[in-house]
């Protein structure tokens, strides 16, 4: 089986993508969008995600990581020991 090839080099449009938006805040749904427009690529958003997190840890660009994760509404729903002291973060309250 031979392997997959992609129309356009991923990596370099991703690097394109963050040079040219800089120091804005970035959206990671909206680079996955925008580089699959792109390129065509198939890859996983999971793949993507990695690529882009660590070609913007590179150059110093930030991006919004709001992939699914806890319910943005509330905002310990992603740390399920946030208020709790060092010593209380391994139990189980009832």
């Amino acid at each position: 089986m031979l392997p997959h090839v992609e129309s356009r080099d991923v990596a370099a449009s991703v690097d394109k993508l963050l040079a040219e938006r800089g120091s804005a805040l970035l959206s990671m749904k909206a680079l996955i969008a925008a580089v699959r427009e792109q390129t065509g690529t198939e890859r996983s958003d999971a793949d993507l995600a990695g690529l882009i997190t660590k070609k913007a840890a590179l150059l110093g660009v930030a991006v919004l990581t709001d992939l699914g994760g806890p319910d943005p509404g509330r905002p310990d729903s992603g740390r399920p020991d946030l208020g709790r002291s060092p010593q209380d973060a391994g139990r189980k309250f009832s």
